[in-house]
């Protein structure tokens, strides 16, 4: 039965428990090696849109002969810094999954959970300062990841796309609800069982703009149908969707606009307040679920 007191949450400790999770991460060999990897893949990443740009400088009409701004590169060069973000997008779901994965299972399966709920300290409190301390450093991660990519995109080709904020702001939205369905697996699964589960679930996000692409081709509306399913299910590819969007310069923009197949991994429209608002409310009923039932099962 649901209960009032199952969410009464004392400010100072669930602070406590973010920094300590916090640290935690910070620890973890995983999160170092993740963070080395990252820095390998942004750097080659850019040395490939650097060597490109160098290509259509040798090209007529690669720059404007005038202004010297972007002329027949610009498309490629949006592209590149789109699919760039996609990429960062999915190395930060990776991350929220891999760090998160046994925020609450691992303590309950070391026995390290009767230490910290044997003081003053709720099992609701200790879900919430979970997830809270693990959102700061997922967050961090790609802020930091997304900043590098558009900056190193902007020195090379001086391209920055138009509104880089709204784009970012909806990653880390996705990285948030991520997480947040990471530590409620948690305290529902095991470690293992929870990553697996969590990854099946974001694979279903991204059928869900493959299925609208293929069934607006075909023109199969049991497809579409499936397609809304899976995107109301997991809505992180809508949300990336929504933030490729602010991505385009207004010429591919149009491009992919006159497109009669939805492109599965470029959005041409903006995300709807609907979806926005239900990933939102997804994310908060995620954290309130998982603060729910572990307040409630046996240890």
């Amino acid at each position: 039965m649901l209960k009032f007191s199952d969410f009464n949450l004392n400010p100072r400790r669930v602070g406590l428990m973010a920094s300590l999770s916090l640290r935690e991460s910070l620890r973890k060999r995983l999160v170092a090696v993740l963070l080395i990897l990252t820095a390998l893949f942004v750097g080659f990443y850019l040395y490939g849109i650097y060597r490109m740009y160098l290509d259509f400088l040798d090209r007529p009409g690669g720059l404007d002969p005038v202004t010297g701004e972007l002329g027949s590169a610009l498309i490629p060069v949006n592209f590149a810094a789109m699919f760039g973000m996609y990429l960062v997008t999915f190395l930060g779901s990776l991350m929220a999954v891999l760090s998160t994965v046994g925020s609450v299972s691992a303590d309950v399966e070391s026995g390290v959970v009767q230490s910290v709920i044997s003081r003053p300290v709720s099992r609701a409190e200790l879900v919430a300062g979970r997830w809270l301390g693990f959102s700061i450093v997922n967050a961090a991660y790609v802020l930091l990841v997304s900043a590098v990519m558009l900056g190193g995109v902007y020195l090379i080709t001086g391209f920055m796309p138009p509104n880089p904020l709204a784009a970012i702001a909806l990653i880390v939205l996705s990285i948030l609800l991520t997480t947040a369905l990471t530590v409620l697996g948690s305290t529902l699964f095991t470690t293992l069982a929870n990553g697996i589960g969590v990854f099946v679930l974001y694979g279903v996000g991204m059928a869900g703009g493959f299925l609208n692409a293929i069934g607006t081709l075909v023109n199969s509306p049991v497809m579409q149908t499936l397609s809304r399913a899976a995107n109301t299910l997991m809505p992180t590819n809508e949300l990336w969707l929504g933030a490729s969007y602010h991505l385009q310069h207004p010429e591919v923009n149009a491009g992919l606009k006159l497109s009669p197949v939805p492109n599965p991994l470029f959005g041409s429209d903006p995300v709807s307040p609907a979806m926005l608002l239900w990933s939102i409310c997804l994310t908060v009923l995620a954290v309130l679920a998982a603060m729910w039932h572990f307040s409630r099962r046996d240890l």
